[in-house]
């Protein structure tokens, strides 16, 4: 299996897609594998190219980012979608939370950041903006189903001591990484808790654990 991370570009403005092609394809693990300016030539060229991840714009005619990413991620689960938009505002990006997004970023983001991000969700980790964090509390909690099964607090007795600091860190955006970094772990043993914690809390992703501990007020707002 090859090392490089394809990606797709989807993004309305060729400007837009150029500035991205130029920055991934900086580094020699990335490969642009194609572009595409509206929802349904992205779940076209998904099928064709099959790309490890997808640069997704929201606001976009015809077919827009949400429908394309639930009918990329319904049909090819594997691959990963991270949403870029403009707007810290834009309630419309929380909406592909629940089509499968696997992240947020601003399209002010620096590139090394961009570049992470598509690093991070590839290796099946989640990204969201610091900006977005506080507006996906306050404008997507109320429209989203943190499905949780049991009490917060009974949830919440359930996990360890270990698994509620990689909570925590989790509901401050911190990315596998960074946690791993923090607490001296291994990126394979916070891969590991953070499956538990969100199992054990029946979250889906981690932007829902965001969600999850601003609600319960295990971070502050």
């Amino acid at each position: 299996m090859s090392d490089n991370i394809r990606v797709l570009l989807v993004d309305d403005q060729e400007l837009v897609r150029y500035g991205f092609r130029l920055i991934l394809e900086a580094n020699p693990e990335m490969i642009v594998v194609g572009e595409a300016s509206d929802g349904m030539q992205a779940i076209n060229a998904v099928r064709r190219l099959q790309p490890d991840v997808v640069l997704m714009d929201i606001r976009m005619p015809g077919v827009g980012g949400i429908e394309a990413t639930k009918s990329i991620i319904g049909f090819h689960p594997d691959t990963r979608v991270l949403v870029v938009t403009t707007y810290d505002l834009d309630e419309y990006a929380f909406g592909a939370l629940d089509a499968g997004a696997s992240g947020f970023l601003l399209k002010d983001t620096r590139p090394n950041d961009l570049v992470a991000a598509v690093r991070a969700v590839h290796s099946g980790d989640a990204v969201v903006s610091p900006r977005i964090t506080a507006k996906l509390i306050q404008v997507a909690a109320p429209h989203l189903l943190v499905r949780a099964a049991v009490d917060a607090g009974e949830a919440l007795s359930e996990l360890t001591a270990r698994e509620r600091e990689i909570f925590v860190l989790m509901a401050r955006g911190e990315t596998n990484s960074e946690i791993a970094a923090a607490l001296y772990l291994s990126e394979s043993t916070v891969k590991a808790n953070v499956g538990r914690v969100l199992s054990k809390l029946n979250l889906r992703n981690r932007v829902e654990a965001v969600i999850r501990a601003y609600e319960i007020g295990v971070v502050g707002h």
